[in-house]
C-alpha cells in the first residue's frame, strides 16, 4: 500500500480514546452549539474518518480561496477543493472559541464534533461566486452543487475538530461504511498491497463490472476497492441502500472471493467534475489503493463537463509528485454485439453505434419502472431486478 497524502500515516480526526470520548460528549453538551449544514457535516465525517488526511479542520477564507483557485492551501499543501464550514448565522455562539457542531442529518440534532475556533471570517457574495466557479466551472444556479455551495452561509469557521460521530452513515449502513484507518487494516489483512478503486454513486451496469475487471488485469492489481458515496444526492439518483444491494449482488455472483471490498464513505456528493475527480484520488489514496479509475464524465452533471475533463485535469492542475496515486484512464465502455463482450469504444474504431448497445439512462430508468429488465449484455438480470422491484415501489 502507498502512503497517505502528504503525511507518513493516516490524522483520523475521530477520537478513539473511550474515556476521552466521554469526556469530550460530556463537555460538548455545556458548549454553545451550532447546526451545520449537510455539506460540512460530511467535511466532518471525512475528516473523523482519516480520508482528508493529513487536514485538521475546517480551512479558512485565505486557504478555501487558494485551493479554489490553484488547488493549494497558503503553505503549499495539494488539495483540490475547499473543505469548510460556512453559516448565516453565529448569534448562537457569540464569541465562543470552543463550540459543539450539532447535526443536521440525524433526529435530534446530536453533537457530530468538538471545534476549537480558529476565526469566523465574513465571506463577499464575490468570494463566494470567485469559489463556486473555479470548484464547479459555473455558476449556474441549476448546477446541483453550485446551488448547495451559494445556499451554505457568508460566515465561513475555521479550525480544529474532534469528531464523535460518524452521523448517520454507521448506523444506515453498518455493513458498508467504512473509514479509510479500517479500509487500509482490512488490506493488510486480505495481504493486498497494489489496489484499483471505483467511484460510484449509480448501481453498476455491466460496463461498469467490466471496467473493473479490466483495470484489475491490466494493472495486475491484488484487488478491487469499490467505494461508493453513501451521502447527499440530487432528487432522482438512486438510494444508497438500493445501489448497495445491487453492487452486493453483482459481486456475489460475477467475482472470484477475495478480490472485491464492497465499502462506502460518508460524503455528500459534489457533482463537481474534474475537482471532485482529484479529490476522489486524493482520498483513495488515503485508503492506501495504488490506482484509481477515472472514467467518462467523472462525478459530472449535465452538460456542465468534457467527456474526459476529469482525466485531462491530472495532467492540467496536479503537479507531477503531488499524488502518488495513479490514474487508470477509461474510455466510455458498452457492449459490443460484434465482439459479443463489453469493451472500451475507443478500442473498436472498426465499430459503428449501432455495433454496440447504448440506453440513455432515461431510457433505462423507463424500462425499469414498467417492469422491463434492460437487456443482459447492459445489466445483470440480478441487478435488474433489485432495479425494477425499487422504480415501481416509488411509482405505486
Amino acid at each position: 500500500m502507498i502512503k497517505p497524502h502528504a503525511a507518513s500515516e493516516l490524522k483520523p480526526l475521530f477520537v478513539y480514546d473511550t474515556e476521552r470520548h466521554h469526556a469530550l460528549n460530556s463537555e460538548a453538551e455545556t458548549l454553545p452549539s451550532l447546526l451545520v449544514s449537510s455539506a460540512a457535516a460530511a467535511n466532518a465525517v471525512m475528516l473523523g474518518a482519516g480520508y482528508f488526511t493529513p487536514l485538521t479542520g475546517y480551512m479558512n477564507l485565505k486557504d478555501s480561496l487558494a485551493v479554489a483557485e490553484s488547488l493549494h492551501t497558503s503553505d503549499g499543501l495539494f488539495w483540490p477543493v475547499p473543505i469548510v464550514n460556512m453559516v448565516s448565522d453565529v448569534s448562537a455562539i457569540g464569541d465562543s472559541k470552543r463550540i459543539a457542531l450539532r447535526d443536521p442529518n440525524v433526529e435530534g440534532h446530536p453533537v457530530l464534533a468538538v471545534m476549537d475556533v480558529d476565526a469566523i471570517e465574513e465571506v463577499s457574495v464575490e468570494q463566494i461566486n470567485f469559489m463556486a466557479e473555479n470548484i464547479f466551472g459555473t455558476l449556474d444556479p441549476a448546477h446541483p452543487g453550485v446551488a448547495a455551495f451559494v445556499s451554505q452561509g457568508n460566515l465561513i469557521l475555521s479550525g480544529s475538530i474532534q469528531v464523535l460521530n460518524f452521523s448517520y452513515f454507521q448506523t444506515d449502513f453498518p455493513d458498508t461504511f467504512r473509514t479509510a484507518v479500517e479500509i487500509r487494516n482490512e488490506m493488510a489483512e486480505r495481504g493486498w498491497n497494489k489496489v484499483v478503486a471505483f467511484q460510484t454513486r449509480n448501481p453498476m451496469h455491466r460496463a461498469h463490472e467490466e471496467l473493473c475487471r479490466m483495470a484489475q488485469e491490466d494493472l495486475g492489481s491484488d484487488g478491487i476497492l469499490i467505494h461508493m458515496l453513501l451521502g447527499q444526492l440530487k432528487p432522482g439518483d438512486i438510494p444508497a441502500n438500493v445501489r448497495d444491494d445491487c453492487i452486493r449482488k453483482m459481486v456475489e455472483i460475477y467475482f472470484p472471493a477475495n478480490t472485491v471490498m464492497i465499502t462506502g464513505y460518508g460524503f455528500d456528493m459534489l457533482y463537481a467534475g474534474p475537482r471532485e475527480a482529484v479529490l476522489h484520488a486524493v482520498f483513495r489514496q488515503n485508503c492506501g489503493c495504488t490506482h484509481f479509475i477515472v472514467g467518462r464524465d467523472h462525478a459530472g452533471v449535465g452538460d456542465y463537463y468534457g467527456g474526459f475533463d476529469a482525466q485531462t485535469i491530472f495532467d492540467e492542475k496536479v503537479p507531477e509528485g503531488a499524488l502518488e496515486i495513479e490514474i487508470y484512464r477509461a474510455d466510455h465502455t458498452a457492449y459490443s454485439k460484434k465482439l459479443d463482450k463489453v469493451i472500451m469504444m475507443k478500442d473498436a474504431p472498426d465499430h459503428e453505434k449501432d455495433d454496440f448497445i447504448l440506453l440513455s439512462g432515461t431510457k433505462v430508468r423507463e424500462m425499469l419502472g414498467n417492469g422491463i429488465a434492460p437487456p443482459p449484455e447492459f445489466s445483470r438480470p440480478e441487478c435488474a431486478q433489485i432495479l425494477m422491484d425499487y422504480y415501481q415501489s416509488i411509482d405505486g
